[in-house]
């Protein structure tokens, strides 16, 4: 598949008029191919190999929240880059879940092609479908080189998307402890 990419990569720089046999250039179709298949490995990631079991019993029934997880996506609409933070928390009913195995459920889904909107439902969604929580909150907070480099560039804009499932969804108290807690 490397090597593939690779030949791919030589003729977009080919067909900008770059001159592929300079020496700044030389491997550079070769590092291209690597670094996109390392920033798009989620699909060849499997939620259950990533979550490895890491679900435990548990009678905490308080608000669970990891928040700032870095986070870097391409976007499936021009390849650019976005980056930003997620903010997970949930409410358990009988099971938490390994604290690194949030970080890394956010990595599966924003290590492919995406549209920030998707992504933050796919999180959430993944989260309730582990821990099977009373509810889910996730909140995604991005910039994207697509709308700040290209188009209308706009180099200080961000992007905020919310899923609420369950009773963050359904109850108003327990979506505004989350978002202050985010927040603070």
């Amino acid at each position: 598949m490397i090597q593939k990419m690779q030949v791919i990569y030589k003729e977009i720089l080919d067909e900008i008029g770059e001159d592929t046999k300079r020496e700044g250039l030389l491997d550079t179709p070769k590092r291209a191919a690597k670094a996109f298949k390392f920033l798009t490995r989620g699909y060849q990631q499997n939620l259950d190999d990533v979550v490895n079991n890491a679900i435990f019993e548990s009678d905490n029934d308080q608000m669970i929240i990891v928040k700032d997880i870095e986070l870097y996506s391409l976007c499936e609409h021009h390849l650019l880059p976005f980056f930003g933070k997620c903010h997970v928390g949930y409410l358990p009913k009988g099971k938490i879940l390994g604290l690194s195995k949030v970080a890394r459920i956010v990595d599966v889904f924003a290590r492919r092609l995406q549209v920030q909107e998707n992504l933050t439902k796919q999180v959430a969604e993944a989260v309730q479908t582990y821990t099977q929580a009373k509810g889910v909150g996730v909140v995604i907070e991005a910039r994207h080189l697509c709308m700040m480099m290209r188009g209308v560039e706009k180099q200080n804009s961000s992007m905020k998307t919310s899923c609420m499932l369950g009773l963050f969804r359904s109850q108003s108290s327990t979506r505004s402890e989350f978002l202050s807690l985010i927040h603070s």
